[in-house]
């Protein structure tokens, strides 16, 4: 990625760009705990009626089909098939599932770090944990996992269930991964080590100066509004006076985390988000009431595609108060509400039980029709093709869903949180020499190599004037090199010096992350984002933009009333 001034325009190659096919999956939806769901509605004699008849053909199945048939397999794939003529969030996990799916939120697990979803029968990647052998490997957003230990992972039939069994397993085990990726027409295989994978959900929280501090948030787990709580306390004595907030990538969790957080910026008595369904029981508003620790101060919220659910409950609450200046992309557009659902099995119901408004009235969940799940799917990549990832002018407003700020900004529903500052995707450094590198895990091999090569000498200066003073030569790139065509990726001396700003911050990333940030035990790896972050165009402008935050802060709106950015 490459730094840009305001002025400069940003290239991108499309043939290249690393396209996130950020799915929202129910096990990071925006859930309503703690609510009592049976209740009157449509006649019980015709739910029985519908019901027997379910029963009457099961039974026929079992007792007098030719073949042996497993009628639990059916009864699930029965549920599953009929909650797909709902919306795209309503689902079913059965008691495996479940419990595997909780524990992306409530408890660590031993796996290759990865959230996922199953679209067409194919495994996409949604993101790969923070920290985790996945993302250490190169593992990206969109990709598609077709076969783990030569077994085939796509195509009919392919199961949350089956997924969890290859990707989960003892720390320190192997796992081979094949992978097709957009912009590449081969596909690409990983070996990945299963790791511990905590629960931290603050990836970073630093002080980028003497003023602003910098905190990114990748879910919205048990412990996250803890762990922000505790790291605004501790920026706050180091001198906080603006903050960055980055959402981007951060698919949900909990919603009453995320409203905990807004509670922590808003100041007053104000509506954070409220819920609206058919059964008005579970309808709900949840306004600030506590004295929060950084209710004064410019704040900036980083969103991208990738931003959905409790994210842009917490983004659309600051933007609709006039609280924060919301940089980067259009969020991915989910605003309705599950609530869990626990069977007499131990399986588990998602259901869709209303819809999620933020302070202004909007909804931000995206157009979707009922029973057409694919179409929905593929959102995303029709934001690629309509050149909305590189260009604000792309933004599609529904101009019937306008809304206002309390002061008086236009802001549209039906689609996400649109940016008061767009910044494109920046994908001027991607190659397919860089994606082969990921593949084979070539960088990060080289990087722990040369830090334990180096470890003795590296740890005697602290990490702060390492960030300052260390450069990743010229001669430790052709080392790399030299690894990269030892392992059977031919070199390219056109696509080396493409991708050489990218392929030279993450081989110092990597180097600081194993030297300093290795033993931690918070989960903040703020050494990766303190190397990372400079290179990065959203990050970058975030920092640009403190003049018109304060603005905002104030009550200045002039220069706020319509989305900002490069076209």
């Amino acid at each position: 990625m490459n730094q840009e001034s305001p002025e400069q325009p940003v290239r991108n190659s499309k043939s290249v760009i690393r396209l996130p096919i950020i799915v929202a999956i129910t096990l990071a939806a925006g859930v309503l705990i703690g609510s009592t769901f049976f209740s009157g509605g449509k006649s019980l004699t015709d739910v029985a009626k519908s019901s027997a008849k379910f029963r009457e053909v099961l039974m026929y199945v079992e007792n007098n089909y030719v073949d042996s048939v497993n009628t639990e397999e059916l009864v699930d794939y029965s549920i599953s098939k009929m909650l797909e003529k709902l919306d795209p969030h309503t689902s079913y996990f059965n008691s495996e599932e479940a419990t595997a799916a909780r524990s992306q939120l409530e408890s660590g697990f031993d796996g290759i770090g990865v959230e996922f979803n199953i679209y067409n029968d194919t495994v996409y990647v949604v993101t790969p944990l923070s920290g985790g052998p996945s993302e250490t490997a190169g593992i990206q957003s969109g990709d598609r996992i077709m076969m783990v230990n030569k077994e085939k992972l796509s195509g009919p039939g392919v199961t949350n269930a089956q997924v969890y069994k290859l990707l989960r397993g003892k720390r320190g085990t192997k796992v081979d991964l094949s992978i097709e990726r957009v912009g590449l027409k081969d596909k690409m295989n990983f070996a990945v080590v299963r790791d511990r994978i905590p629960t931290y959900s603050v990836d970073a929280s630093y002080m980028v100066d003497n003023e602003i501090g910098y905190i990114k948030v990748s879910r919205f787990s048990e412990t996250t509004f803890d762990e922000f709580k505790s790291a605004l306390k501790t920026l706050k004595a180091d001198g906080l006076k603006k903050l960055i907030l980055d959402l981007r990538g951060n698919p949900g969790g909990y919603m009453e985390r995320a409203t905990s957080m807004a509670d922590e910026l808003i100041s007053g008595d104000k509506l954070l988000v409220y819920t609206e369904g058919k059964d008005s029981r579970f309808d709900r508003k949840t306004r600030s009431h506590v004295d929060g620790t950084f209710e004064k101060g410019p704040v900036i919220v980083l969103v991208d595609e990738g931003s959905a659910s409790a994210s842009e409950i917490l983004a659309g609450a600051l933007q609709d108060h006039d609280r924060a200046l919301i940089v980067g992309r259009r969020s991915y557009g989910k605003g309705l509400v599950q609530m869990p659902i626990k069977l007499s099995d131990n399986s588990e119901l998602r259901l869709t039980i209303s819809r999620y408004y933020t302070p202004s009235g909007r909804s931000i969940q995206k157009p979707y029709e009922m029973g057409k799940g694919d179409d929905y799917s593929q959102d995303l990549s029709h934001r690629y093709e309509s050149g909305e990832l590189f260009n604000a002018d792309s933004i599609k407003f529904d101009k019937s869903k306008v809304y206002k700020t309390d002061g008086g900004r236009t802001v549209y529903g039906g689609g996400g949180i649109t940016p008061d500052f767009f910044v494109p995707r920046d994908t001027l450094n991607n190659s397919k020499y860089l994606f082969e590198l990921y593949a084979k895990n070539i960088i990060r091999e080289y990087a722990l190599r040369y830090a334990n090569e180096n470890l003795k000498k590296l740890e005697k200066q602290p990490f702060n004037d390492y960030l300052k003073s260390f450069q990743v030569s010229d001669a430790m790139l052709g080392e790399l090199v030299k690894d990269a065509t030892k392992a059977g990726i031919k070199a390219n001396e056109k696509e080396l010096k493409l991708s050489k700003p990218v392929i030279v911050a993450q081989t110092k990333a990597i180097i600081g992350r194993y030297v300093w940030g290795r033993k931690q035990k918070s989960g903040l790896n703020n050494e990766v984002f303190q190397v990372i972050n400079p290179t990065d165009n959203v990050y970058q402008r975030a920092l640009q933009l403190f003049g018109q935050a304060s603005q905002l802060e104030a009550g200045d709106f002039s220069s706020l009333n319509t989305v900002k950015g490069k076209k």
